[in-house]
């Protein structure tokens, strides 16, 4: 069996002495994993850095085979990423999230949302907030979304400042005011088609609302943690906020 496509290098392992398993991104065939022969070399060192765009082939006997990947490099995005505290905490954020798909499993639409984010990761504020919405798109993508459209306890479709943590769903502001201390907060900026500049408040807990049900839906089930650059990234958000 055989195939090629572009793809996103998201993680590798040390296979023996001079060979690497590699787990990338795909448009077509989702995460994928495979051998490179001779990964450790100095040509194939700069090539295998997370965050930057492949081109692979992909050879195996059977489909259910580990199989070997040949690579070209297409796009080197990985020294530009390591330049800043967002290329380092979002390239770590996006691939420990797309590890949370099941292997070989078609999300073509994330794929294209995680080169985009990994593209645009030129201020922290601004990166961060890129971070909040591939999460939301995420959990839409495992089965978990949130209802932004309309207030879960009115239907009304403006003033909506509030999730509910039961049921994922928004709730407006005269609704939601009475029982605020137990909702999460609902940032603008997250909402469908708003063009809002968000602050590192707003960041922040766009941040805490993905978060809370990626823990609850994702992470907690499996007993894993979500990535570590996610918390430094929300606690540098802090450190803004409460520097204002």
């Amino acid at each position: 069996m055989e195939w090629v496509s572009e793809a996103l290098l998201i993680g590798l392992r040390p296979h023996g002495e001079t060979s690497a398993v590699i787990e990338v991104m795909t448009p077509d065939y989702g995460r994928h994993l495979g051998l490179v022969k001779g990964a450790r070399s100095r040509r194939l060192q700069p090539v295998l850095q997370a965050g930057n765009s492949l081109l692979v082939t992909w050879r195996a006997r059977l489909e259910t085979h580990l199989g070997l990947f040949s690579v070209e490099l297409s796009e080197a995005r990985a020294a530009r990423l390591m330049e800043s505290a967002a290329g380092v905490f979002g390239v770590q954020i996006v691939a420990g999230h797309l590890r949370l798909l099941a292997e070989r499993e078609v999300h073509p639409g994330l794929y294209r949302a995680a080169i985009t984010l990994l593209d645009h990761l030129d201020g922290f504020l601004q990166s961060a907030a890129l971070v909040a919405r591939f999460e939301l798109m995420l959990l839409d993508e495992l089965g978990f979304g949130l209802d932004l459209t309309r207030c879960a306890a009115t239907g009304r479709t403006d003033d909506l400042r509030f999730v509910s943590p039961k049921s994922a769903r928004a709730v407006c502001g005269d609704a939601g005011a009475p029982y605020a201390d137990r909702l999460l907060s609902l940032p603008a900026f997250l909402l469908p088609g708003a063009d809002d500049t968000p602050d590192a408040a707003d960041v922040a807990a766009a941040l805490k609302l993905t978060g809370f049900f990626l823990d609850r839906h994702v992470a907690g089930p499996r007993a894993i943690d979500l990535p570590s650059a996610r918390a430094q990234m929300l606690g540098k958000l802090e450190g803004e906020r409460r520097g204002r």
